[in-house]
């Protein structure tokens, strides 16, 4: 029997063990953290995230060829294949702050490996990894080695949270790269055997170590460049009177750009858009390409200017201020499907509507009162490390922040409800029982472009929608606050 073990049990080691356990019946799959409690979770009958259709997995194979565990030293020193999964958060101090990759967790987990290993194994990163980390892992294994041979590969995930068990049962592709030296094709292949046990070999992609590295890196930064490029074009469709969703229907019916990833929004969030172009922008200057990384550097300025120029037009709207006023936010999560608030835009867009004194009533059917008071009060940057290793400032008060058990309840006595997920429920809410229990005007101001603003104009909600032509209230007031 094969034996893999993934160091880390989080969004993407849980997930991606749980389904090669799944289509791998043969081979011994085994999670490892030094987190009790997500073992723990992982163990239960909460799974610790929430991803559709991931419960189903890991109880089909949990106890029979999948098991979650505390004891890494023993799994990863029997395993023959070693992923490993853990944080690459950005630096917030030293050499490259607020860009570059801190590879911590990385580097110790390779001295980890070469301490406990007595046998030859494959290492394969399976975290978004700055290019040319592989080359710094191999060194530490080989002068650590004492004698085990290590061959290191590069295995990047390209799961989109809410789709991720369907992405890994039929992914577009499954990228592996090594060495290009007999060892390192030998371990690609030993890889790729495991792959394919359910996927098509015409999409398992073999290149060397570098491609491999860089290709995460460009490829959640080409698809945070649409959302920006959409976002931008939302901006002047605002000030034109034109249509941004007829926009990009027009647009993503051209075959050479296709219509995904081109809904405008209040910005992109989750744990890798941002920090992988940020470490992109950095290895462009290291590698003295100004240029290029003030091309990529833009891609997030446009993100941010989005976020900001949502609470601008919250707060003009409603007579230049929102102090003391209720605001419903609804939706924390990053995007719908899942309870990954890591960088979503919720965070910015009530921490500006909080510094203009808002009084927020938050409601997401996924993530807890615990988790929003946590992200509105942790530092920029530190959701990346392990949990008990974040620092955490002063919590929002109760007097201006609370969270809500459903929409209704949100916006009961608000002025206004901030729509930032776009969560199906959303869709189908009784607006009118909604708009009956608000203050007067009432305002809905959707960062999703999820409900019809007429229809809520009919019901004499005031609306603002990302990109739409603006309501005749809206149009005398400024877009800045």
């Amino acid at each position: 029997m094969v034996k893999i073990c993934c160091i880390g049990a989080g969004y993407v080691g849980g997930p991606t063990m749980a389904v090669i356990a799944l289509k791998c019946p043969d081979v011994e799959v085994v999670v490892v953290d030094i987190s009790e409690a997500r073992i723990a979770g992982w163990n239960s009958e909460r799974l610790p995230i929430y991803e559709p259709g991931l419960d189903d997995v890991v109880k089909q194979c949990r106890g029979r060829n999948l098991f979650f565990s505390t004891d890494v030293n023993r799994y990863v020193g029997e395993a023959d294949i070693v992923f490993v999964s853990v944080n690459t958060p950005t630096k917030t101090r030293g050499l490259g702050a607020g860009k570059a990759a801190d590879l911590t967790y990385w580097e110790s987990a390779a001295r980890m490996i070469a301490d406990v290993s007595r046998s030859d194994k494959i290492v394969v990163e399976k975290s978004t990894v700055p290019v040319k980390t592989a080359e710094a892992i191999e060194k530490i294994l080989a002068h650590n080695g004492r004698g085990v041979r290590y061959q290191i590969l590069s295995n990047p995930e390209f799961l989109a949270e809410g789709t991720a068990v369907q992405d890994l049962f039929c992914p577009d592709r499954v990228l592996i790269g090594g060495r290009e030296t007999p060892e390192g094709q030998a371990a690609v292949k030993a890889l790729k055997d495991v792959y394919a046990r359910w996927v098509p070999e015409d999409r398992i992609i073999t290149t060397n170590l570098w491609s491999a590295e860089l290709s995460k890196l460009a490829a959640n930064a080409f698809l945070a460049q649409r959302i920006s490029s959409v976002n931008a074009i939302s901006a002047l469709c605002e000030a034109t009177g034109a249509d941004v969703t007829e926009v990009a229907y027009s647009i993503g019916k051209d075959k050479r750009i296709g219509p995904r990833f081109l809904s405008a929004s209040v910005g992109f969030g989750g744990s890798c858009f941002q920090k992988d172009i940020l470490n992109l922008v950095y290895i462009c200057e290291c590698y003295a390409l100004p240029e290029v990384a003030e091309y990529w550097r833009q891609v997030i300025g446009i993100n941010d200017y989005q976020k900001s120029r949502f609470v601008n037009r919250v707060v003009s709207s409603m007579f230049n201020t929102v102090a003391g006023k209720k605001v419903a936010v609804l939706g924390f999560a990053f995007k719908k499907d899942t309870g990954d608030t890591r960088e979503t835009p919720a965070i910015d867009v009530c921490r500006g509507l909080l510094g203009d004194k808002a009084v927020l009533s938050i409601y997401d059917p996924q993530v807890t009162e615990e988790q929003v008071r946590r992200d509105l009060a942790m530092n920029k940057f530190d959701w990346d490390h392990p949990r008990h290793l974040q620092p955490v400032g002063e919590t929002a008060g109760q007097q201006v922040l609370g969270v809500a058990p459903d929409a209704y309840e949100a916006a009961r006595d608000a002025h206004a409800v901030c729509i930032l997920t776009e969560w199906d429920e959303f869709r189908s809410l009784d607006y009118i029982r909604m708009y009956d229990a608000m203050q007067k005007p009432a305002f809905v101001f959707d960062g999703r472009n999820i409900v019809d603003p007429e229809k809520l104009r009919e019901i004499g909600f005031i609306v603002y929608s990302i990109g739409k032509p603006l309501d005749h209230w809206l149009r005398d007031t400024p877009a800045v606050a």
